[in-house]
């Protein structure tokens, strides 16, 4: 059986490789996503753990709600890279400056 502390352990794997995606690679809007990604899913991973541990639904309930949440946020930060990229020819986030107020 697979103990609480391999689903932690999992989970902050997960969360350290997504916030070293984000400080490492600040240039590539896609790879800023997928790391945003990782870490809604290391939080995910959490949740159903902790739901798992304590025999508890609420956190596998919240996770239907995280993954949808992320479902949306990916499609529509697809979408505006497409435009973006077709606008400008390019997705790199220094060049990336017409959004500022």
């Amino acid at each position: 059986m697979i103990a609480l502390s391999d689903y932690l352990t999992l989970s902050a794997i997960l969360f350290g490789i997504g916030m070293a995606g984000i400080f490492i690679n600040r240039k590539n809007v896609i790879i800023l996503l997928m790391c945003i990604e990782l870490i809604l899913l290391a939080v995910s991973t959490n949740f159903v753990a902790f739901s798992r541990y304590l025999s508890d639904i609420n956190g596998q309930v919240f996770v239907l709600f995280i993954l949808t949440i992320a479902a949306a946020e990916a499609a529509i930060g697809l979408a505006i890279l497409v435009v973006m990229f077709r606008q400008r020819n390019t997705i790199n986030v220094e060049e990336l400056d017409s959004l500022k107020g």
